[in-house]
């Protein structure tokens, strides 16, 4: 397997930096291309493999960038799976804003069984963990109907329809959608795992950029800041911890490139499962070294590091954490 990017995801990669070091909102990242490299020719797009989606998220995750592309990517998806290209469309274009709610109070990250319920084109039950339902023109719903799982398309300002949103430690928002017979759209069945599979590596591909700005971060602190006459990098054991952070970081940039070569082998969900344990074990590793070598600045919200850190904690809890995923990767193996 050929880990090199192409020529074409080198340029995007290249440019995407460039673009979101000078800042960068929803409408730029979508006339540069950024939405487009989420979907396959087929859909749209003109990427969707596994490779594209780290090239996007890594340099997201780098600039710190808040904007909702994961929730483009994974909510697109579904869409493209029902067959709603025209809406795909829009969204590449940047018109459209979309989340999914699939998560329910005390399912925890399982797939189910669904309380939420469809009857006669109108929805009743709770979802829980909707990042950025605020700022969404459209929200895509699982209910079961006739005792199986459906999509449906919500529009969240519809009556029935209650967002109790907070910011998320990710940046954006995160709600607990209540529904009390909202209408929805039905858009028929579509299965979660592929299109949650590949937002699990959009959210390993962010830590490992996000890592790495704070790896960046964290050598300067280290180099500048004097003690007893001399840069506190100069000491022996802040250079060993250093470097075990780094060893961290290349092992799960290697499980990254990994779970991108094998995203559609029929092999993926234990790659998956491998891949998000360790890089929510590192993220975690990374922000709290990370906090320790900086010392009391970077407990001030008024340094950069603070919202790289929640970041990275964050991290650990979507689409599955470090334990969860490492029971399941038990699973799979045995």
């Amino acid at each position: 397997m050929d880990f090199n990017h192409t020529e074409e995801r080198r340029m995007l990669a290249d440019s995407l930096r460039r673009t979101l070091a000078r800042g960068a909102d929803w409408a730029t990242l979508a006339e540069l291309g950024v939405l487009g490299a989420l979907f396959s020719e087929a859909e749209g797009g003109f990427g969707g493999a596994g490779f594209d989606i780290a090239v996007v998220f890594e340099e997201l995750g780098r600039a710190g960038c808040t904007e909702p592309v994961l929730e483009a990517g994974l909510a697109g998806g579904l869409l493209a799976d029902v067959g709603r290209g025209d809406l795909v469309e829009t969204i590449i274009a940047g018109d459209l804003k979309v989340t999914l709610g699939w998560q329910e109070p005390g399912l925890r990250y399982d797939l189910g069984p669904l309380s939420t319920r469809a009857e006669n084109g109108r929805l009743t039950g709770r979802k829980s963990f909707v990042t950025n339902a605020e700022g969404a023109d459209l929200i895509l719903v699982t209910a079961l109907q006739d005792g199986s799982p459906h999509l449906f398309a919500l529009d969240p300002h519809a009556a029935g329809v209650t967002l109790h949103s907070t910011p998320a430690l990710m940046g954006g928002s995160v709600s607990e959608l209540s529904l009390d017979a909202a209408p929805a759209q039905p858009l028929g069945t579509a299965a979660l795992d592929r299109r949650l599979a590949a937002a699990t590596l959009a959210v390993c591909a962010d830590a490992l950029g996000v890592m790495e700005s704070v790896k960046t971060m964290t050598l300067d602190y280290l180099r500048t800041r004097t003690q007893f006459g001399r840069a506190i990098g100069s000491f022996q054991a802040l250079q060993h911890r250093m470097a075990d952070v780094a060893i961290e970081i290349e092992m799960a940039r290697s499980a990254v490139i990994n779970l991108a070569g094998n995203l559609d082998s029929p092999d993926r969900d234990r790659h998956v499962s491998a891949t998000k344990s360790l890089v929510g074990r590192t993220a975690r590793l990374v922000a709290e070294e990370s906090i320790q070598m900086h010392g009391g600045i970077a407990m001030t919200e008024a340094y950069a590091l603070a919202p790289l850190a929640r970041r990275l904690i964050a991290a650990d809890h979507r689409y599955g954490d470090e334990d969860w995923h490492l029971a399941r990767f038990i699973r799979l193996t045995a």
